[in-house]
């Protein structure tokens, strides 16, 4: 094998190694089922995946969730700000959306798949750690997608 050809093995290798934050499993391997509190090892699947908390990104758009929070996030419930009322976990926010607040928040869970619901999360737990630039390139990128002003139910 000439240089040039090990270097481009070596190249191609390197890329496919690099791409782990990014993984997709489109199988039957998601949850179906709740995360099983604070030590569930689903959660890694979904704390430092960009495409699972990107995915949670456009669901937050899709079922109105901007509505209160607004595009950023920054609404009646600021949740970019890392302060938690109800934990800050995958699994707590997961658990918040799911059933619910006396005060506002409808239980989501009965509505939301629960795969739909894991990616939220993500996405809201993924919220506290980016800079405001990235949150409002976020916000930026789902404008285009479709929103509902306020939670109408799961998008038809």
């Amino acid at each position: 094998m000439s240089g040039r050809a090990a270097i481009a093995v070596m190249a191609s290798a390197l890329a496919l190694v690099g791409c782990t934050r990014e993984a997709r499993t489109i199988a039957s391997d998601q949850p179906h089922t709740p995360p099983d509190g604070q030590a569930d090892p689903r959660t890694a699947l979904y704390e430092d995946n960009y495409y699972q908390v990107s995915q949670g990104g456009l669901y937050f758009t899709w079922y109105g969730c901007a509505g209160c929070h607004g595009t950023e996030a920054k609404g009646a419930l600021d949740l970019a700000d890392g302060r938690w009322l109800h934990g800050g976990t995958v699994a707590d926010i997961y658990a918040s959306i799911t059933t619910g607040h006396p005060a506002a928040l409808p239980r989501y869970g009965e509505r939301i798949p629960v795969e739909q619901l894991w990616q939220i999360a993500a996405f809201v737990n993924d919220l506290a750690r980016n800079d405001p630039a990235r949150n409002r390139r976020n916000a930026l990128d789902q404008q285009g997608q479709p929103q509902g002003a306020a939670w109408q139910g799961p998008v038809q």
